[in-house]
């Protein structure tokens, strides 16, 4: 099976998911849309992954397998772009090794692009899963009336109304014109953020209109072993500079309903909550002298700022002293619990 003029390139970095690579494959291949050509960087991988990718490829040619000596996540935006280089299609598609489509994904949003040659990219919603598939946490983006006005960023650059203080969009979902994409200078990345989303959305959202699709187009996994869990504090802060960067170098085309000072207000409320949810992933990883240190930074950051979050840090403190199970506890009261591997 082959296909030499593919209309949709799929761009899917990986490392270290051998758990997860295989399902992620057939996703695309189960697509009831067929023109599409799959493009696979490993990054490097130590475990089975690219053994597992490999015999994909070796079956259907429309997957094209590509190792590198390991980037890392914070150079995310070079294996990104390598495989931008590589892609023949005039549709860009995002879908990471640990993550999967609906069977229908593809095929709804080429329509949708193709009936309106003015849409910039088109996104819908995705189920949040845990890394079984057993569990869904919950459906992102939620149709709130309030924030689904500017899911279609029409006029261009409303939907920043959004991304200066939360990324909707789930980025397994996108499907991005290639030359919109180029336009900007690729995937972007900066202020050590594991990702490329954002800051390539951020720009995106200047050059025209989106289409969401009220629909699950796919699944994302959330569990602690994730890299960017790892790294929720770091995260916030880069988010933070992003935001204040691109609010000051884009001001005259920013909504006048954005003002600088709530965008600095709702990440100092958003690190405190960073700091507790980073305790939580150190815990379920037992590192409990970082989960308690984070956890003191949630409890003291912001004076009474965001309450519920300094009792949820307070709770996972103790539990740190005391090497005790929180994800147990988690499971008893109802909540989201995220140690399953």
């Amino acid at each position: 099976m082959g296909n030499t003029n593919p209309l949709v390139s799929i761009i899917s970095p990986t490392y270290n998911h051998e758990k997860y690579i295989s399902e992620c494959i057939e996703s695309v291949i189960n697509q009831t849309y067929t023109n599409w050509e799959m493009i696979i960087i490993d990054d490097g991988s130590t475990d089975s992954t690219a053994q597992i990718v490999d015999r994909y490829a070796q079956n259907d040619t429309r997957i094209k397998f590509f190792k590198q000596s390991n980037v890392g996540i914070f150079e995310l935006s070079k294996t990104y772009n390598k495989a931008l280089q590589y892609s023949k299609g005039e549709y860009i598609a995002i879908l990471e090794g640990d993550d999967i489509w609906a069977a229908t994904k593809l095929e709804l949003q080429v329509e949708a692009m193709e009936m309106d040659k003015n849409v910039v990219l088109c996104w819908g919603q995705t189920e949040v899963v845990n890394s079984d598939r057993t569990t869904v946490y919950s459906v992102k983006p939620v149709l709130d009336p309030g924030r689904s006005i500017y899911f279609d960023n029409d006029p261009a650059g409303s939907i920043l109304n959004l991304f200066l203080f939360d990324n909707c969009i789930p980025a397994l979902t996108i499907l991005i014109r290639k030359n919109r994409l180029i336009e900007v200078g690729g995937f972007i990345q900066n202020f050590r953020l594991p990702l490329v989303d954002l800051p390539t959305l951020y720009e995106l959202s200047l050059l025209g209109k989106f289409k969401f699709l009220p629909v699950t187009l796919g699944g994302w996994r959330i569990y602690a072993g994730q890299v960017t869990k790892t790294y929720p504090v770091e995260m916030t802060k880069g988010f933070y500079q992003l935001a204040i960067q691109f609010f000051k170098n884009h001001i005259s085309e920013i909504p006048e309903s954005i003002v600088e000072n709530d965008i600095r207000k709702h990440y100092k409320k958003r690190l405190t909550i960073s700091f507790a949810r980073s305790g939580r992933y150190k815990l379920i990883r037992k590192e409990f002298k970082s989960a308690r240190k984070d956890y003191i930074s949630a409890i003291f950051l912001n004076g009474f700022s965001e309450p519920v979050w300094k009792l949820r840090a307070f709770t996972g403190l103790m539990f740190s002293i005391f090497h005790a199970d929180i994800e147990g506890l988690a499971k008893l009261m109802g909540k989201d619990h995220y140690s399953k591997q």
